[in-house]
């Protein structure tokens, strides 16, 4: 799928949600669907979304966002397109954005989520890292602990990592890396608040390897020497931020942007 915005509004009415209660203990409701266009399976995310007031969340901006990032940093990730929809929720219709993805799977791949497959075949006392680096995955791991720390990733639970199995082709391999939604100011619903948030804080995170820390997870890295393909620049920013400010305020576009770039500057500094 092409990563992009699709600003000219479409027509989802016809998808139908199912409830997923946010993991990190946010309050609100994510909201997902799923249709099938030309033999290809889509995934449809909203941003939060409260009863009263509608989609208030910014989440699935920060997909598209993050997803450009690990684009420029070259990393292996799933793919969003932002689209301007209207949809339709409980008879109530609303004009939102919204992101959807497309299957990831190759034809004859199962899936299980890493929390499972790691209590099923882990040895005594061993650690979800050092399991996945017995597994051959040190490097996905590595790459995806110093991703979590530039964008403060507060959900990086033992499902959001997805391994992929084959058994008829006798492959095993992890996901590319998803679900980033909850990263960056996605706390922040007014300026107000993105103005007074501190980009550097090291807030309380939920991830299956490693602790309740960003930061200190940083100190679980073996390789340190080759973790990004490729380098981020200041130039970058009109490259991920592009077409943001359609959608986002300067307060939180500029704001995004600064906490990137600060957070990838001292990752390479303490790496």
């Amino acid at each position: 799928m092409e990563t992009k915005i699709i600003t000219e509004k479409q027509d989802l009415t016809y998808l139908r949600w199912s409830h997923i209660r946010s993991s990190s203990g946010t309050t609100g409701t994510f909201l997902k669907s799923e249709s099938i266009i030309d033999g290809a399976k889509r995934y449809y995310k909203l941003s939060n979304f409260d009863i009263i007031n509608g989609v208030v969340g910014h989440e699935c901006v920060n997909e598209l966002i993050v997803d450009r990032l690990l684009t420029v940093l070259g990393i292996d990730h799933i793919h969003y397109q932002l689209i301007n929809a209207d949809i339709e929720i409980n008879g109530k219709n609303y004009n939102t954005y919204l992101c959807v993805s497309e299957d990831y799977k190759t034809p004859g791949e199962s899936k299980t989520s890493l929390d499972n497959y790691y209590t099923a075949n882990s040895d005594p006392g061993e650690s979800p890292y050092d399991f996945c680096e017995r597994q051959g995955w040190q490097d996905y791991v590595d790459k995806m602990i110093a991703v979590d720390y530039i964008i403060l990733n507060r959900d990086r639970h033992g499902a959001n990592i997805e391994v992929l199995r084959n058994a008829r082709a006798h492959t095993l391999r992890l996901s590319p890396l998803f679900d980033h939604g909850l990263s960056l100011l996605y706390s922040c619903l007014t300026d107000k608040d993105a103005e007074a948030f501190n980009i550097m804080e090291d807030k309380r995170c939920q991830n299956f390897i490693g602790g309740y820390s960003c930061y200190e997870n940083l100190s679980l890295i073996k390789n340190k020497k080759s973790l990004f393909p490729n380098t981020l620049k200041a130039s970058d920013k009109g490259i991920i931020m592009k077409d943001i400010d359609h959608i986002l305020s300067p307060v939180f576009t500029d704001k995004i942007w600064d906490m990137i770039y600060a957070r990838w500057q001292q990752v390479g500094g303490t790496l």
